[in-house]
């Protein structure tokens, strides 16, 4: 099953992969309504590297309750319902990526785009929910979460 292919460029173990847990012995697996979510992530993602036009990297996806929690995720994180990724994409800064989404944000079917850190390298943190909110955050260091793309 870890092997299994969601979607012709995303894999299930790539949607589930953490060094973290690997590190201390945690099968990452999804519950079946997470691996539904999962399904539905990995064809965002598709829709996203088609607009992009290069491959897409998943820094992180699912996370199981016990490993979101000793990363200190939020609480309420969709990576743990299996609906959110944290990504990058070759030759595009995380900005530039998170702008691009951000034009194509009802189309792509997001539900929350958030341009994680890029005063630190950075990641897209993307969601895709039944009901998308079309949500756009940044996440600065020792900042709290700001409406936007914010420089």
């Amino acid at each position: 099953m870890i092997n299994e292919q969601l979607t012709p460029n995303f894999s299930l173990r790539e949607l589930t992969r953490s060094e973290f847990g690997e590190r201390r012995g945690w099968l990452n697996m999804p519950t079946p309504e997470a691996l539904a979510n999962l399904r539905k992530t990995a064809e965002g993602l598709e829709r996203i590297r088609a607009l992009a036009g290069r491959p897409i990297v998943v820094q992180s996806g699912y996370r199981m309750p016990a490993l979101n929690g000793a990363i200190g995720g939020a609480q309420n994180s969709q990576h743990v319902t299996g609906q959110a990724a944290d990504i990058n994409a070759g030759g595009l800064s995380p900005r530039a990526l998170a702008e691009l989404i951000r034009g194509a944000i009802t189309q792509l079917g997001v539900d929350q785009l958030i341009l994680e850190y890029p005063d630190n390298c950075g990641w897209v943190h993307v969601s895709f929910a039944p009901k998308p909110r079309g949500q756009v955050l940044t996440k600065l260091s020792g900042r709290p979460y700001l409406p936007g793309l914010v420089a």
